[in-house]
């Protein structure tokens, strides 16, 4: 039961007795990560104790759970709020406050965000962030790849300086990427995301990773959505006022270097420096050696970020940094989501129009990406660091460690997408009837749909080519190429699903529904059935 006077709990290895004395005793509760000196990190029965413990100590915080993970585990859900009876998606959304969800371990060798989510749970139970709670509602999840977390080692991400007890793995227990399946859904996780995010609605997500690879000077860089298809609007604020806010803040608090998500190229490559060159270079090339590029990710709304980007809300990735020691990441991981809800609290109004505002927004007629490709920017300065080599004394392996070093350097912007090929997007889609795996990805999404009879300016997509080659996760990546304007002869009372574009999540359908899109139905096979002859038709039809 809820609430009762005494209570016996088992956390972070201790029993911790509470005698009505609630705030002494939540003050008293520890993470793992605190409780070991930060040699450790949760396991998954610590945090659902340390929830459940917070959940009975405290009237405004509610313990749910929302899915199953693969192999069978309960995920866990602490919704936190002022007045709510329970933790229902009626009673959150007849709060009318702003709906915050932050989320953690998705990569599950990432662990700080699951530290960090359980120090804010306890906070709130200590009866800290009143001003927070009068504006705002949260939903959070520490422990999302339940499963990858409980995979220990002590050589997972060895390089990272700790936790020295070792940590779990990146893919789930089907061996998938959570952080890829936004789109196709092939992981009961992301499936049980997607259900909380349409049963819920949040209007703000926080994704808490870690980074590796290049060397920077930052304690935590940070990501908004990265699709050039998501809300201008909304967009605007993040990168013209949310960022630089929560930069400014934390630096100002902390004395700590935060920036936009990326890693060095030294040549055109992706991501993390380019490698030696086989031969020296030429006297000339070493005399003006090119400017260095700061890259981010891929746009893909596959990624948390850009697809909750694509749903016309604030998405917030975060990425302390791996080579600072764990007790720094997991601080650094805290100030950015305390900066971040100081933002979101003092415009919470705003940003609950702005999310309302995009969800009203026409975009029939208009053109918009189906695939992109980074764009060239200006020059920026970027703070590059030092690391040193330390072993970890558990095992003897080599960490990195990060120098107390900050070194200023040029490199060009590589921080935002521009569309590569394009489309108008129509009045309606309309989906045949017999295609129940992609009318089934789309009724998990949340997008609308009603059956209906074809009738009116209809149009198909002819095909001039077909191809499944690039294997990702057990997918054989299709990829069409063909336009738009094949005239249909409609068969009489033709019913199909008709998915109208006027919706709110017109942006997800768009990007799920056009042929050529890059991670849509055609890329992850939910039309083979009909695609795999190379002769086929487009089955969806569209209405200009």
């Amino acid at each position: 039961m809820r609430r009762v006077v005494a209570i016996a709990l088992a956390v972070a290895g201790s029993a911790l007795i509470v005698h009505g004395q609630q705030k002494p005793a939540v003050a008293d509760l520890k993470t793992t990560a605190e409780a070991s000196g930060f040699k450790s990190t949760s396991t998954y029965d610590d945090v659902v104790k340390f929830m459940k413990a917070v959940d009975e100590a405290s009237p405004v915080i509610f313990y749910s759970t929302y899915g199953t993970t693969h192999e069978g585990r309960a995920m866990p859900l602490a919704v936190v709020g002022t007045g709510l009876k329970d933790a229902s998606a009626a009673a959150v959304k007849g709060s009318g406050k702003l709906r915050v969800h932050i989320q953690g371990n998705i990569h599950a060798g990432e662990v700080e965000g699951k530290e960090a989510a359980q120090v804010l749970l306890r906070e709130f139970a200590l009866g800290q962030h009143k001003d927070w709670l009068q504006s705002m509602v949260f939903l959070i999840t520490p422990i999302f790849n339940a499963d990858g977390n409980e995979k220990f080692a002590l050589t997972n991400r060895q390089r990272q300086n700790g936790p020295i007890n070792g940590m779990g793995t990146r893919p789930n227990a089907q061996g998938l990427n959570i952080n890829r399946d936004f789109m196709k859904l092939d992981t009961p996780e992301a499936k049980a995301f997607v259900k909380l995010w349409v049963d819920y609605d949040p209007q703000v997500g926080f994704d808490l990773h870690t980074s590796d690879g290049s060397n920077h000077g930052y304690y935590l860089t940070y990501s908004p959505p990265l699709n050039p298809n998501t809300s201008g609007a909304i967009m605007t604020v993040m990168k013209d006022e949310w960022f630089p806010f929560v930069t400014k803040s934390v630096k100002g608090k902390h004395g700590w270097d935060t920036f936009y998500y990326g890693n060095v190229s030294r040549g055109g490559g992706r991501g993390r420096g380019a490698a030696a060159p086989e031969q020296p270079p030429s006297p000339a090339a070493t005399q003006t050696p090119p400017v260095p590029e700061w890259r981010t990710f891929e746009h893909l709304p596959r990624y948390h970020n850009s697809y909750v980007g694509m749903r016309n809300r604030f998405a917030l990735l975060s990425e302390a940094y791996a080579y600072a020691t764990f007790e720094d990441r997991i601080k650094a991981t805290n100030y950015f989501v305390e900066e971040a809800l100081n933002f979101a609290h003092q415009n919470a109004a705003r940003l609950k129009k702005l999310a309302a505002d995009a969800d009203k927004e026409r975009i029939v007629g208009r053109t918009l990406a189906t695939s992109a490709r980074m764009k060239r920017g200006g020059t920026i300065e970027i703070l590059m660091g030092e690391v040193e080599d330390e072993k970890n004394p558990v095992n003897g392996a080599v960490m990195n460690r990060r120098k107390d070093v900050v070194k200023p350097e040029p490199m060009i912007d590589m921080l935002w997408f521009e569309p590569a090929a394009s489309e108008v997007v129509p009045a309606a889609y309309y989906v045949p009837l017999t295609a129940t795996r992609a009318i089934d990805l789309l009724k998990a999404h949340g997008i609308q749909m009603k059956e209906s009879t074809l009738a009116g300016n209809i149009e198909g997509f002819g095909i001039t080519g077909n191809t499944a080659g690039q294997n990702f996760e057990g997918h054989a990546i299709r990829r069409l190429e063909g336009k738009w304007g094949t005239k249909i002869d409609l068969a009489p009372h033709s019913k199909y699903w008709e998915i109208p574009m006027t919706q709110p999540l017109a942006r997800l359908a768009f990007y799920l529904l056009e042929p050529t899109s890059d991670d849509g139905l055609v890329a992850w096979n939910y039309l083979d059935d009909v695609l795999k002859d190379p002769a086929a038709s487009f089955p969806i039809l569209r209405r200009k």
